[in-house]
């Protein structure tokens, strides 16, 4: 049997407003415990939401980079539930009257191909407190919950997309263009490891040719897009082999175990009705007029896609080049001053996709805590352009510059004496002493044909960069061999 995946997100978006949604309560990251939580946040008696108007433009940017249906009403509603991080005993959030109607998403992926993502819709909502379940005990030693109510009521954007994806990948293209998106917008953070985005995946699958959809699962709180990957593809198998044993699916919450790397049952999935909605008496209607939206509309920055373009316009970048640089709007900014210092889009390209994301790969870090800036990864680049070092030696300079031993690279390059030798007499008198040294490979270079002299003039290549300490200048000890050689 032939099986089909299908894939709808829903991503919690964690806006950066400085105040919450309904308070003038902080939504600083990292606060002690319980420390930015007021009246309105704890739900004591007498107290009222106030709507955050920052958090209902935030919104609307989102939508209009979507391409989506800006609801000129919205309501907020009650999404009734019990947790103990929820004070209140009821979410505000919106059912029946989001902010942010029908819109649409394009994604790459990796084979090159595309594919739009209808999304459903975006609404605001407040976020719950946490609950802290590790390293607290009571007197006798029994372990203890503890909550913290610092981020109930730090506003929300949940965007619901359409049952539009097929695959693991599809999934996680789809998540890094909303990730993309909402950072380049400014509207949040995008930080995955403090929960500033969130996913849950519903999953379902059906047999390749059927039009129904199967029974759904949910898998909560992923927070990272390796771990949405794997969670989605172990989800999926293990409804398949479900299926194939003759079992059925159960609708239900499951969480992700990424030590186990499996997905296990939370609780039963519930329907819109289990949560009784209905329209929060403490907040009016909200009204967009179209002003404001034209207003928002005309001071929306460069958005992924238009960047994409223009960099393979402007500066002849692939289509991959343009892609892994636009990917985050950081990389993006530092790409372009870097291609200005350097005087060099392609070379920079080269050097931010290749040296500099793969050293901070191997060092676990983020685009944004790179040592190196991009004033100093242009000078370098400006050096290996002008012949004052090369391409080898430039890696030795970079070392030099992650490691703070430097300024810039015509400093490291001074201090540590690694400028190209470009001297035409003193590379002469390096390659003679190289082919005086070995004339059986002389005699055999000069008998041999074209394809072997190719091979061989690199064994005088580098004997040459042995003598030099990698400081000849390639090019020219090339030129020096052929005409020596014959070749």
């Amino acid at each position: 049997m032939e099986w089909e995946t299908v894939i709808g997100l829903e991503v919690h978006v964690q806006l950066s407003t400085k105040s919450k949604i309904f308070s003038g309560a902080s939504t600083t990251f990292g606060a002690e415990p319980n420390t930015q939580a007021c009246a309105v946040d704890l739900a004591l008696p007498g107290t009222l939401p106030v709507l955050n108007e920052e958090a209902v433009k935030s919104a609307i940017k989102f939508g209009l980079a979507v391409n989506a249906e800006i609801c000129r009403e919205s309501v907020f509603d009650r999404k009734n539930y019990f947790y103990p991080d929820l004070p209140k005993g009821y979410q505000t959030s919106q059912m029946d009257a989001p902010i942010v109607g029908a819109g649409v998403l394009d994604i790459q992926l990796s084979d090159g191909s595309s594919k739009q993502v209808r999304i459903h819709h975006a609404h605001l909502e407040e976020d719950a407190g946490k609950s802290l379940h590790e390293g607290s005990f009571d007197l006798h030693g029994h372990g203890m919950s503890g909550i913290d109510l610092n981020r109930a009521g730090t506003p929300l954007i949940e965007i619901v997309s359409e049952p539009d994806m097929r695959s693991a990948e599809e999934a996680v293209a789809y998540l890094k263009k909303i990730h993309s998106i909402v950072t380049y917008l400014g509207i949040s953070d995008g930080d995955m490891s403090q929960g500033s985005l969130r996913c849950d995946a519903n999953v379902s699958v059906r047999l390749k040719g059927d039009d129904t959809l199967g029974t759904r699962t949910e898998t909560k709180n992923l927070n990272s897009f390796r771990f949405i990957e794997r969670a989605i593809q172990v989800e999926t198998q293990r409804q398949i082999d479900v299926l194939e044993d003759g079992g059925k699916i159960t609708q239900e919450t499951r969480l992700y175990d990424s030590e186990r790397n499996e997905t296990r049952p939370m609780r039963s999935k519930e329907e819109a009705n289990d949560y009784r909605y209905f329209p929060c008496p403490d907040l009016l209607p909200v009204a967009v007029d179209d002003a404001l939206i034209e207003q928002l509309r005309n001071n929306l920055p460069e958005l992924p896609d238009s960047k994409r373009t223009r960099f393979e316009n402007d500066y002849g970048l692939s289509v991959y080049d343009a892609d892994i640089l636009t990917a985050e709007r950081s990389i993006a900014d530092y790409f372009e001053q870097t291609a200005a210092a350097a005087d060099d889009a392609k070379l920079a390209a080269n050097w931010i996709t290749s040296e500099l994301m793969g050293r901070l790969n191997k060092e676990g870090l983020a685009f944004n805590q790179t040592p190196v800036s991009a004033a100093q990864l242009g000078g370098l680049i400006q050096r290996i352009r002008d012949n004052t070092i090369s391409g080898k030696i430039a890696k030795q300079v970079f070392e030099a510059l992650w490691n703070g031993e430097g300024s810039d690279a015509d400093a490291v390059i001074e201090a540590k004496g690694l400028k190209q030798v470009s001297d035409s007499g003193e590379l002469e008198k390096m390659v003679d002493d190289v082919l005086a040294a070995n004339p059986d490979q002389v005699e055999q270079f000069q008998s041999a044909d074209d394809k072997k002299r190719k091979k061989m003039l690199g064994f005088f290549v580098g004997q040459i960069m042995k003598a030099s300490q990698g400081q000849a200048n390639p090019g020219m000890v090339n030129q020096l061999l052929n005409e020596k050689l014959g070749g």
